[in-house]
């Protein structure tokens, strides 16, 4: 066979990159930004087409039903997908991990400042308190459905990488994303469903499948932009290929 049929031949390699590139610092710092904001976040219900009760049996599908953490979410999803493809497990693993502890050292700060004294001018003393208080429940809902979520998604990907190699990267993020985002979203919204209000088996259908399904849109939609990111990583980072 010549060079040149050979080079035409799909890559059947399994290929990593070092994660000790700058290049892995700014995800990695980007990822538990992400997470931190995300829960913040979440401690506010969301709620769509007000006014109009819509049911299909038991299930409640309207009004939509979500939280504010739906804005930016999504994206540690898609960073570890990238994490996971350009620098395998491994790196995906340590990521998860410092995310989970910027997290929990973000809401031990909440509940630290909740406890100072407030200045005699400070109003908001009540407010803060809730807030925190609900966020207990919400934290403790997302850190669980968290770990749960982007370990399966790491790994399943991961796994659908040893099989493939190289192609089928668009199969890789959907299938990895489809199956966190469901573990995720359903353990986050059994743990935080009263946190945020859901009071009804309706309301709690409506509020995992439209994260769910808004999630999984986001990944799909904005695929193409993860797939070019992920390609200019491989390109440029030196050990990727080696």
């Amino acid at each position: 066979m010549t060079s040149a049929a050979t080079s035409a031949q799909p890559d059947r390699e399994i290929h990593y990159a070092s994660r000790g590139s700058s290049y892995f610092d700014v995800i990695l710092a980007l990822f538990c930004v992400v997470l931190v904001v995300s829960n913040i976040a979440a401690t506010k219900s969301t709620e769509f087409i007000s006014g109009h009760d819509v049911s299909l049996g038991p299930v409640q599908v309207l009004p939509i039903i979500s939280d504010g953490g739906a804005i930016l979410f999504p994206l540690a999803y898609i960073l570890g997908d990238v994490i996971s493809e350009v620098y395998g497990f491994k790196a995906a693993r340590r990521a998860i991990l410092v995310g989970f502890g910027t997290a929990i050292l973000a809401f031990a700060t909440f509940l630290i400042a909740m406890k100072l004294p407030g200045a005699s001018f400070y109003e908001n003393q009540d407010a803060f308190e809730s807030v925190v208080w609900s966020g207990v429940q919400i934290v403790a809902a997302s850190l669980v459905a968290y770990l749960t979520g982007q370990f399966l998604n790491s790994y399943v990907l991961v796994r659908m990488k040893a099989r493939s190699a190289e192609p089928g990267l668009w199969r890789r993020l959907i299938g990895s994303t489809g199956v966190g985002e469901a573990a995720d979203t359903f353990i986050f919204c059994a743990i935080a469903a009263s946190a945020i209000g859901i009071t009804t088996g309706g309301q709690f259908v409506n509020y995992f499948v439209v994260g769910f399904v808004f999630k999984c849109a986001v990944e799909i939609v904005v695929s193409p932009v993860t797939m070019l990111v992920i390609n200019a990583l491989k390109r440029r980072e030196p050990t990727y290929w080696v």
